[in-house]
């Protein structure tokens, strides 16, 4: 507050920038029907954080809170009383805050800039195929009465990369990478033990936060359904499969922590490893090969000295842990009569199997396949749907922004794995380790997506934004600062700490 009193030395401006958004917030309550008590509390919190700006306003800690808030309140699940058009969910309203504080901080204090990417070629034609897909369909969009649908779909699009080149922009050191890193596992850590207990109990202790945190308004709880007799959990996520890929997306980042750290993170690793396998979803399964074979790629030998010594170890535990579960998955993926076949039942109907849905889908591709039939027009829910379901991302993006935003999703997963991966073949210090489990995650998403409409779930989806972001901020550290004991070029403002 210096600064506002007129002091001649250089103040905390991002603290003065949350203040004033903070009453401003105060001011628009009553026009906009939010509830008093509830505003008036998050103001309050944030007139706190502000006097306290030197540890709870530095940009890690303002990320950290959103990892775990993603993390640990179910999106979709939970949301903040008020009368608005939309749900007012925790995540949304934290997310916007800080956004805005950076916006604020941009445009008054010239300690922080705004940094691209580095994948700005990829992620332009993505936006190209988003927004030319909606303006390519303006009929098709008004004849199906999805223009909301359309305007909550590019509010998440944008909302998504603002938090990338958020993170790009403010993470500038090795020491705070790895510091979120250490939030995202020890928050999946804790969301894995309770779905274990769902796993075997069938209690969710998700859909029960709202006994101590009386502000959030639980809506419709999700039941991730049974496999082989067994409760498949679903955690914090939207869903069985959603959560089984969130946690297969962290593993390689705990293993890093593990190997790299300290071995006590391995109880983290076996904690994630084992909720994963508790959402019983073939799709963590496929995940998770598939982060073994990028480790096998990027460190053959030590991935080799570590597999083999713990293989029977690691099926003791999931024995014990999660009995039934080795036979209910070799169950699921080699189903009577095949796999293919399973997949292949009821073409072109709703909820039909994976294979099954290509012929149809590529079928009406091919009759927009350019800018494809408009992003976010395809529903699927429960309520009013306009389409048949496509477990498969690819397939879905191909449809609603045809060959430009395939290929440019496309070209930047390829792009950003490439880079990644050279850094951490031939870099063997803590930094190429990072990079590689990053590598491996975004990897193993890519895959993910062929077999779940990915997008549709937000937490993992968030998740993997803020990894593309971390994987490209470490890119952009000079070669002098990419270790944790690295000496920064100048002492860091709070703004950029």
């Amino acid at each position: 507050m210096r600064s506002i009193a007129g002091a001649g030395e250089r103040g905390p401006i991002v603290s003065a920038a949350v203040v004033v958004s903070a009453l401003m917030v105060l001011t628009l309550t009553v026009p906009a029907g939010l509830p008093a008590l509830e505003v008036s509390m998050l103001v309050m919190l944030v007139a706190v954080s502000a006097v306290a700006y030197r540890s709870m306003l530095r940009w890690r800690v303002l990320l950290a809170a959103v990892i775990l808030v993603i993390l640990l309140i179910p999106i979709k699940r939970y949301s903040l009383p008020g009368s608005l058009p939309f749900e007012l969910e925790p995540y949304r309203l934290l997310v916007g805050v800080i956004v805005l504080l950076w916006i604020v901080a941009l445009l008054v204090d010239p300690r922080v800039r705004l940094r691209l990417s580095g994948f700005e070629g990829p992620v332009l034609l993505i936006l190209v195929g988003v927004v030319g897909s909606v303006l390519a369909n303006g009929e098709r969009i008004s004849k199906l009465a999805v223009d909301a649908e359309v305007t909550k779909g590019l509010t998440f699009f944008f909302s998504f990369w603002l938090v990338v080149y958020l993170i790009v922009s403010v993470v500038r050191q090795f020491e705070v990478v790895e510091f979120l890193i250490k939030v995202m596992v020890v928050g999946a850590a804790f969301v894995a033990f309770f779905s274990l207990i769902e796993a075997r109990s069938g209690f969710n202790i998700f859909d029960h936060l709202s006994t101590v945190m009386p502000f959030l308004a639980l809506g419709e709880a999700v039941d991730g359904g049974t496999r082989g007799g067994a409760v498949r959990a679903s955690g914090s996520a939207q869903g069985s499969i959603p959560l089984g890929a969130a946690l297969a997306l962290l593993l390689p980042v705990s293993a890093y922590l593990a190997s790299r750290v300290s071995p006590r993170w391995w109880f983290a690793v076996a904690l994630i490893a084992l909720g994963a396998l508790g959402s019983r979803s073939r799709t963590a399964i496929v995940m998770i090969l598939v982060l073994v074979l990028v480790f096998l790629w990027l460190r053959p030998k030590q991935t080799r000295r570590f597999i083999l010594p713990a293989l029977v170890p690691a099926v003791v535990v999931i024995h014990f842990a999660l009995p039934g579960v080795m036979g209910t998955m070799r169950a699921s993926f080699f189903p009577e009569g095949g796999l293919i076949a399973q997949q292949s039942e009821n073409p072109g109907a709703r909820g039909s199997g994976r294979v099954a849905d290509l012929g149809p889908a590529l079928d009406e591709w091919s009759q927009q396949p350019v800018l494809g039939q408009g992003y976010s027009t395809r529903i699927t829910g429960r309520e009013n749907p306009n389409a048949q379901i496509l477990d498969d991302q690819w397939l879905k993006t191909l449809l609603e922004t045809g060959l430009v935003g395939a290929i440019g999703w496309l070209w930047l997963l390829i792009a950003f794995i490439r880079r990644t991966g050279r850094h951490a073949k031939r870099d063997l210090s803590d930094y190429g380790w990072l990079l590689g489990a990053i590598c491996a995650s975004v990897l193993a998403f890519a895959v993910g997506m062929v077999f779940y409409d990915a997008f549709s779930f937000i937490q993992v989806t968030f998740l993997f934004y803020i990894l593309l972001g971390l994987g490209a901020a470490l890119l952009k550290l000079p070669e002098g600062q990419r270790s944790r004991d690295a000496e920064p070029r100048r002492k860091p403002s709070p703004a950029a700490a």
